[in-house]
């Protein structure tokens, strides 16, 4: 059973079931004209929260049935990203930003019932999340929390000219029996929108 933290802000709450840190396995299944990559990989995940209205994401990837090259104990990292997930709502003087600038004012949405407004037609919450890969791909996500589900696709992406090509994604995250499930499509290598990866992982911390 997990338990809300009273101290959490108003604002994360919707988003609350996400918070720990998640480990378990995934599946790769990414098909590339008639060629399929599919591998099993490692995945740590980690949701926190500093007492600011959003929260911050971390996940690390290993692939799993290959014995490191050089030796080592553990196996070579495949992946990793970070980013930051929140409520999707115009900001106002009260909230910081841009940079280190303080807000002005009184923050609005402190209280459930506050947080409560926030709701769309269909009874959940729009979100917003950034998300950074190494390769230089940078991903804004906007979707939709509806209780322990999450629903997001890509509004924009933005590559270094160094990067590999990578168009759009979705991603889904579900809590079912205490596990967090997800699934990610990508349309990236010239490929269209398609099956790319998904994991099931348990809440370790």
């Amino acid at each position: 059973m997990f338990e809300i933290d009273a101290g959490i802000p108003a604002e994360i709450v919707p988003l609350s079931w996400l918070l720990g840190v998640w480990e378990g396995t995934g599946v790769l299944a990414y098909r590339v004209g008639d060629d399929l990559l599919e591998r099993e990989f490692g995945q740590r995940v980690a949701f926190t929260q500093d007492g600011t209205p959003h929260l911050q994401y971390s996940s690390s990837t290993w692939l799993l049935g290959d014995e490191p090259a050089d030796g080592r104990l553990s196996p070579p990292p495949l992946f990793s990203e970070i980013g930051y997930w929140r409520l999707s709502r115009p900001l106002g003087a009260a909230d910081p930003g841009p940079g280190l600038l303080p807000g002005v004012g009184d923050p609005v949405y402190t209280t459930a019932d506050a947080v409560e407004t926030l709701r769309n037609s269909r009874g959940g919450f729009d979100i917003e999340a950034a998300i950074v890969h190494p390769g230089g791909v940078s991903e804004v996500y906007l979707g939709e929390v509806d209780g322990p589900r999450i629903d997001v696709a890509t509004d924009a992406v933005l590559r270094t000219a160094t990067a590999k090509d990578y168009a759009a994604a979705t991603r889904m995250y579900g809590l079912v029996d205490n596990h967090l499930l997800w699934a990610w499509d990508i349309a990236a290598l010239g490929q269209d929108l398609r099956t790319h990866a998904s994991g099931r992982l348990a809440r370790v911390d």
